[in-house]
């Protein structure tokens, strides 16, 4: 296996004080020393000549091992997030089966949220637990319920914050000390929120997971996972893992997803600006039976999202006087807002979750509210978004 590539290549002691903005460009981003390209090029490329049994160039063998495309942008993730280590996989699904495989064996229990994502719920539900992985589910946002769903087996908890699509807020450096007392890890989804408006490992997380076909690659033109640790041993089993289950994000992947991160900041000062008007509209609509975003005052998560959070993210979602059928009219009528699953990027989305993305939580408990909208408010003009909500509303 080839040598271990981490962000601390990158860092020097003045890089590690480094603002976002300059990080998410630069981080992982070193000119090509070949030709001086200052873009990193893609390396679409299974293999590599070595210079004798053994020398391997760089630390390069074979691309499921590593791949410089997929180095840089692991560095730019672990630098990010303040972490030791970021990994990247195809998808964030990929990414987490990485994830729990290493940190769970047959017989462990996991304490997950009561909103998770229904992809998350359906890997636990449908793959894990066949593989003797029991899970219990816990309204995250409430430190009781976790600590009750809490047994002697539980290895992780796991936790969306903003959550998918309850926008439900946690807690972080307060479950982490739960999760600590329990001997248990504390696995944080930042997908919603993206590193810029959220650290986790800062407040006191184990790992933090993403989808970076969201809000990092932010172009709806990629699928993409990651991972980041900031403990040398974990980081080292996960990469392990990474080589070993070879869900790996491929080299142009790579290279979109950190094209994507150079332009985050912006982005999301944008996202969080333009769904803010957005929520505050929703609030006053006579149909709109209750608004989900953390950025309203009335929000049960409010004061946490402001205390761990820098904005309050782009996504909202809704409840729709008339029921199930008014909900998916709504989605219907939408013009500008397209209808689709995904989210985070520049274009805006709508969707109905019970019908679309959270389809396989249908009679568990995480079925969510049939009522509900979730919209992923883009970069356009928050004028003209507004405009086709209001008529999609009628």
């Amino acid at each position: 296996m080839s040598q271990q590539h981490t962000s601390e290549q990158y860092f020097d002691e003045s890089a590690a004080h480094r603002r976002f903005e300059t990080l998410a460009i630069h981080a992982g981003n070193t000119a090509d020393p070949l030709t001086g390209a200052v873009v990193p090029p893609i390396y679409q490329v299974s293999t590599y000549k070595q210079d004798g049994v053994g020398g391997l160039r760089g630390g390069y063998e074979y691309s499921r091992s590593a791949n410089p495309t997929r180095t840089a942008l692991e560095e730019n993730l672990a630098a990010l997030e303040g972490g030791r280590r970021g990994l990247a996989f195809a998808s964030g699904l990929a990414a987490e089966d990485c994830l729990l495989r290493t940190l769970l064996a047959p017989g462990d229990h996991v304490v997950i949220p009561d909103d998770a994502y229904g992809g998350t719920f359906r890997l636990f539900a449908k793959v894990l637990s066949r593989w003797g992985v029991d899970f219990s589910v816990a309204h995250t946002s409430d430190p009781a319920a976790v600590q009750a769903a809490l047994t002697p087996r539980t290895k992780a908890i796991w936790v969306e914050t903003p959550s998918n699509p309850l926008l439900n807020i946690t807690d972080i450096a307060g479950l982490a000390g739960i999760a600590r007392s329990a001997g248990a890890r504390l696995v944080v989804d930042n997908t919603f929120a993206s590193p810029y408006l959220q650290q986790p490992l800062a407040l006191g997380a184990d790992v933090v997971v993403h989808s970076t076909t969201k809000y990092m690659g932010g172009h709806s033109d990629v699928v993409g996972g990651a991972l980041v640790v900031d403990d040398a041993e974990l980081a080292d089993e996960l990469a392990y893992h990474q080589n070993a289950m070879g869900a790996v994000a491929g080299p142009f992947d790579a290279w979109l997803v950190l094209r994507g991160i150079k332009t985050l900041a912006v982005r999301m000062d944008r996202h969080c600006e333009n769904a803010t008007r957005i929520a505050e509209m929703l609030t006053t609509h006579p149909r709109v039976s209750k608004v989900l975003y953390p950025g309203l005052p009335e929000h049960p998560g409010h004061e946490v999202a402001a205390k761990q959070m820098k904005a309050f993210g782009g996504m909202i979602s809704f409840q729709v006087d008339g029921g199930e059928e008014a909900a998916v009219a709504v989605c219907d009528r939408a013009k500008l807002f397209t209808l689709g699953e995904s989210l985070g990027g520049v274009e805006s989305l709508i969707e109905h979750p019970g019908r679309m993305t959270h389809a396989s939580a249908a009679g568990s408990a995480l079925e969510v509210p049939s009522d509900l909208v979730r919209l992923s408010v883009g970069i356009e003009s928050a004028d003209d978004l507004l405009a086709d909500l209001q008529q999609a509303l009628g």
